[in-house]
């Protein structure tokens, strides 16, 4: 698990339409865990929290043009 991978997987959800709207619709940390898992990204709740603090809100509302799931279950 790293910060890395959860800047990573950000970093994927920005650039990836289908994928940001799958963490969307997610519902939890858990389930937006196991689409990161699937991928190959591999981070804690903290490390996530960690990254969101060090996101600005703008950063934040790029992120599938909203908080998404990630983000919004902490």
């Amino acid at each position: 698990m790293s910060i890395e991978s959860a800047r990573a997987f950000i970093e994927k959800v920005k650039s990836d339409e289908e994928l940001a709207k799958k963490v969307n619709e997610a519902e939890g940390f858990e389930p937006t865990l196991e689409i990161a898992k699937a991928l190959g990204y591999e981070f804690s709740k903290e490390e996530a929290e960690q990254v969101q603090q060090e996101l600005s809100k703008e950063d934040l509302d790029s992120v599938a043009g909203g908080l998404c799931s990630i983000f919004s279950m902490f």
